[in-house]
């Protein structure tokens, strides 16, 4: 099933039509669905098709060959190319009278095994662009190098492309469509679970239970998704043992470099230029308190959350597992730590529905960017936290979640509303509450006579 792309697929489509020369770079994680986006928007189309392969120039040239000869000239002889020069002017020169797509995908592998190829479609893009009806895309997983080597200011092809996309995880709206058999609990699991990543997403049964789901998935020596981060690491860093071990350290609650590198053993100056890896790979996040955004503050979290689940959840259990354990370990997960695991994804839906809601011009305040707070209350000496505030001109929205069995009441309020006094700088102050299972009536009441805040249960979260 294809969901959750539409507006890059709908720009896509129209610089299709636009019927000239276009050169699309496509790039985002791996697993996240850029080849699926590919493949859809190429349907009835004359397209060549070619994923790059970590092989020889030669390889790779024969490969490319034999896809443009099948979709340009079915009935030639496939003798490949001479080189990737000649290929590449070929499907100009055929694209001079009918509009043709060229996907390169996997496009560092063949920069790998070519170090002139960027600097060959440079030339050919200079030469033949004004006269072109091609539709080039060139799409990679690696992200450092795309943003490096197609898109950067010193890379042959800056300036060249006509549009990019960096594709993410699809948000939890998106995910759920996917999920349609299971309640809206289950689905805020499942996407908590998965991150969002169309991959991982698609490896839901609709015929199992959630707990089956993640079981089969995660707790199964031989799951899917039991040794998916180990080979992660492995496809992308050279030294994987020693970025699982930042990862852990942030995923056991270690949020600060110096704390980080003493998780992981690690100086602190090798420690911050592996954590700047793992940002670039989607993988960490920094995070600065917003409205007060000291340096000093920032603190490190895991913005994927399939990674922090299995981090947290799987890791440490992973000799049980492979023993045969995991259906115990996976009931252990259920009774008492999903729960706590699922307070911070459930955040991030908040988040992701506040977005929603301000493109639809549903909110009180027009914000400019939300993200969670901390700080320090110099009247009580203490540390504060804020799930997330949401700040416009003198305006601002404060928002509380909650994940747990019973209904929030009114101290939740009250607490929100306390904590909203020590940030400072608002004229004007909203509230918005997030639960899992509802509120009380006594806060329901407070909430509709106060005017300013705003209760979300989960079937508020669904909407298109």
């Amino acid at each position: 099933m294809f969901v959750g792309r539409e507006a890059e697929l709908d720009a896509l489509e129209r610089a299709y039509g636009r019927d000239d020369f276009c050169f699309a770079a496509i790039y985002g994680r791996r697993r996240v669905g850029k080849t699926t986006l590919i493949n859809e928007f190429c349907k009835n189309k004359k397209t060549v098709y070619f994923m790059a392969m970590e092989s020889t120039r030669k390889e790779n040239l024969s490969v490319l060959s034999e896809q443009i000869l099948r979709a340009l000239a079915p009935d030639a002889p496939r003798n490949p190319f001479s080189s990737f020069r000649d290929a590449v002017a070929y499907c100009f020169e055929k694209a001079e009278n009918e509009r043709i797509v060229l996907v390169l995908d996997e496009y560092p592998y063949l920069a790998e095994s070519d170090r002139s190829a960027s600097s060959v479609l440079q030339a050919a893009i200079d030469a033949h662009r004004a006269g072109s009806r091609l539709f080039l895309i060139l799409c990679g997983s690696s992200m450092s190098f795309m943003e490096r080597q197609v898109l950067g200011y010193q890379s042959p092809l800056y300036g060249r492309r006509t549009h990019q996309f960096k594709i993410f995880p699809l948000d939890y709206c998106a995910c759920a469509l996917l999920f349609p058999r299971f309640s809206d609990e289950d689905k805020i699991t499942l996407y908590g679970v998965t991150g969002g990543v169309p991959e991982y997403a698609s490896r839901i049964d609709p015929n199992l239970s959630v707990r089956d789901n993640i079981r089969e998935l995660f707790f199964n020596p031989f799951g899917r998704l039991f040794e998916e981060p180990s080979n992660l690491l492995k496809q992308e860093l050279r030294n994987p043992q020693t970025y699982s071990g930042i990862i852990a350290a942030i995923a056991s609650g270690h949020s600060r470099l110096n704390e980080i590198a003493s998780a992981a053993g690690l100086e602190t100056g090798q420690c911050s230029n592996m954590l700047s890896t793992l940002i670039s790979l989607g993988l960490v996040k920094k995070e600065l308190p917003i409205v007060e955004p000291n340096p000093r503050k920032g603190i490190y979290a895991l913005s994927d959350q399939m990674f922090r689940f299995w981090y947290r959840l799987v890791m440490p259990n992973l000799s049980r597992i492979a023993a045969g354990l995991g259906d115990a370990v996976c009931d252990e997960v259920f009774a008492s730590r999903l729960s706590a695991f699922m307070g911070y994804a459930f955040e991030e839906c908040a988040k992701q529905y506040m977005w929603r809601m301000l493109r639809g011009n549903a909110l009180p305040v027009a914000f400019r960017d939300i993200g969670r707070w901390w700080g320090t209350n110099k009247k009580e000496r203490r540390a504060e936290e804020i799930d997330f505030i949401a700040p416009g001109d003198n305006a601002a929205i404060f928002g509380e979640c909650k994940w747990r069995n019973a209904p929030v009441g009114r101290d939740a309020l009250d607490e929100l509303m306390r904590k909203s006094e020590i940030p400072g700088g608002f004229a004007e102050k909203h509230y918005f509450l997030f639960s899992k299972s509802g509120f009380t009536p006594s806060l329901a009441q407070r909430a509709a006579r106060a005017g300013n805040v705003r209760l979300v249960r989960l079937k508020d979260m669904f909407f298109d």
